[in-house]
């Protein structure tokens, strides 16, 4: 079984659904409100274990009623939260989404998800012992980003950098990471002064650009590879990155091939979109291989 530690955010999805969405200073009328768990780090790690892998959550919650709810959604999944610390002095994180016109727009909250600091991943450094690897999102602070890679460099475990939310990143954290799994908008962030193509052909086998309905797209040394996506009826959009990194770490920490390992982490994506909410359409292990 893979043994995967997921450094990230925890909290929880407002989301609203609506036929459109509003524009500045306007009020539209919503068809539905719902509450989720959510976080880019829950999500994956909620991901990873329903497919299968040993999962451990480095995090901070508020001490409130969110936050209980946050680390009960961890315990029901199978996810370890014995890394998962409350903090009496902020709330925990909320994501603000809207669903309208086939896609979404979310505001992020961090609040305790900003306590995720670099001494805090030195207090949990015994949970890396053993690990496969490390995946680790951007709602959380930059320096606790890079010094997740240092830390992953030194302990010899490879870390897998989804670069979300956009924002530059260091090449020392760039070099520190084994792969990186940015979108097309968040790749032209991280490398803003060359092509998409001259990215992907300096770091093959490292650097796979997710581009929603076409595919994932990646430089395998000798030439550019589009692993195309599955296509389905999308009901909710919302997770479907989260479910393609931890279904991409999961394959790769069993020793899957690049492309076999795309492939799989397409398929579990692919199926994330049917259902509604973040979490509530990631896949278990054995409706992936179903498919395959």
């Amino acid at each position: 079984m893979a043994k995967i530690i997921v450094i990230g955010s925890s909290s929880i999805d407002l989301v609203v659904t609506s036929a459109s969405r509003p524009g500045a200073g306007e009020t539209v009328l919503g068809d539905d409100f719902k509450t989720f768990p959510g976080g880019k780090g829950a999500n994956q790690a909620v991901a990873a274990a329903r497919l299968g892998a040993e999962v451990t959550m480095i995090g901070r919650v508020g001490d409130d009623r969110y936050g209980e709810e946050i680390l009960n959604n961890f315990r029901e999944n199978g996810v370890s939260v014995d890394n998962v610390e409350p903090v009496t002095h902020s709330s925990s994180g909320t994501a603000h989404i809207v669903l309208a016109e086939g896609d979404n727009s979310i505001v992020v909250v961090p609040a305790a998800n900003n306590e995720v600091t670099p001494e805090y991943l030195n207090r949990c450094k015994d949970a890396f012992e053993g690990a496969d690897i490390v995946m680790i999102q951007q709602e959380i602070p930059m320096e606790t980003v890079a010094h997740a890679g240092k830390l992953c460099r030194e302990l010899g475990v490879p870390m897998l950098l989804n670069p979300a939310p956009a924002r530059q990143i260091s090449e020392e954290t760039i070099a520190n990471a084994a792969y990186l799994t940015p979108n097309e908008h968040e790749v032209r962030v991280l490398f803003p002064d060359i092509s998409v193509t001259e990215a992907l052909r300096r770091y093959p086998n490292k650097l796979f650009v997710t581009e929603g309905s076409r595919g994932v797209r990646f430089f395998d040394g000798e030439q550019e590879v589009l692993v195309p996506s599955y296509q389905v009826e999308a009901v909710d959009t919302t997770g479907a990155g989260d479910t393609f990194n931890a279904a991409f770490a999961v394959a790769i920490a069993e020793g899957k091939p690049i492309q076999e390992s795309v492939r799989f982490a397409n398929r579990a994506a692919s199926l994330s979109v049917t259902k509604f909410g973040a979490q509530g359409g990631m896949p278990k292990r054995q409706e992936v291989e179903d498919l395959m």
